[in-house]
């Protein structure tokens, strides 16, 4: 087997080994953003339901406060989700600070909520913080601070803070694989429209054995091989499409080309049909052998173009 033919194989095997790369990190990157998209609806609704559960818990916590103060007709106001884990509620009428830890820590564990958080206790027309303390100093054996202290009636806004939960590793890493999904799925993508591109690099068409070195029309000349358009003495470097057009002309000299045909003829096979194209590039041409006043390269308006030389 020639040495061609086996880069042709390994370059064909290259691009099936790509694609099929391409696919399948396309696939895993779906199924990562359909599987993180399933883990993120019960953290939605989880934090709804905690948020009920602390609005519950407050409620009780400020419904007792108020009645062991003697209080049991005040309108309890609704809990204010300040977010980032803050809920404060408002206590229009004093109360007993020191049974605060305890009716809130019970009140959170009946509605089954074991986040860490901290307490303040806000003077409600100024904002200043009065009194305050966290969970841990509620533990067996601690002391929560302040207490015993003499508290003045007025208006307080009781403030709950609770720690955010940590975000789950497994979480973590989902996000990590599917970013790297995606970015692999990218640069496989990218690398298989290169080979593919390349697989259909153009070729200028073979010459004929037939065919002189350069062909001859009017006082010019073509060389295919090498790219250049002899104009009399001077010598013009055509690119791949100049040369495949005016190819296209000298073998079809004296010809009517409809516009279609020579879009279908000389660039389809590149992918590249543009309306235009064939304009733009006899223009170019036009410019080359404009002195050549042997050859000229005529309009047939609405159907195409014709290269006439003198003579024929």
């Amino acid at each position: 087997m020639a040495h061609g033919d086996w880069r042709i194989i390994f370059a064909d095997m290259t691009r099936s080994v790509i694609k099929k790369l391409a696919v399948a990190t396309a696939l895993l990157s779906i199924g990562l953003l359909f599987t993180r998209f399933v883990w993120l609806m019960p953290t939605a609704i989880d934090n709804q339901h905690f948020d009920e559960k602390v609005n519950l818990a407050l409620r009780r916590t400020a419904h007792y406060l108020l009645v062991e103060s003697g209080d049991s007709t005040s309108r309890i106001a609704p809990v204010q989700n300040r977010g980032e884990g803050t809920f404060m509620i408002r206590l229009e009428n004093s109360f007993n600070y020191d049974r605060l830890p305890v009716l809130l820590q019970e009140s959170l564990q009946l509605h089954d909520i074991q986040v860490s958080y901290d307490v303040a206790v806000l003077n409600c027309l100024v904002g200043d913080l009065l009194l305050g303390y966290n969970v841990q100093d509620v533990q067996p054996g601690q002391d929560v601070p302040c207490r015993g202290r003499e508290q003045q009636e007025g208006c307080y806004d009781l403030q709950v803070t609770f720690a955010s939960p940590q975000s789950s590793p497994l979480a973590s890493a989902g996000w990590w694989i599917l970013a790297s999904g995606f970015l692999l799925g990218g640069i496989s993508y990218a690398a298989w429209q290169w080979t593919t591109r390349n697989k259909n690099l153009p070729t200028l068409p073979p010459v004929d054995a037939a065919e002189p070195v350069r062909l001859p029309f009017g006082a010019s000349s073509l060389d295919v091989a090498n790219q250049t358009l002899l104009v009399g003495s001077v010598q013009h470097q055509l690119t791949y499409r100049e040369t495949k057009l005016l190819h296209f002309f000298v073998s079809h000299l004296g010809q009517l080309l409809e516009r279609d045909f020579i879009l279908q003829s000389v660039w389809q096979d590149e992918g590249i049909i543009v309306g235009r194209s064939v304009d733009v590039f006899v223009s170019r041409l036009r410019k080359m052998l404009r002195d050549d006043a042997t050859i000229r390269i005529a309009t047939v308006h609405g159907v195409g173009y014709r290269l006439e030389a003198q003579g024929e």
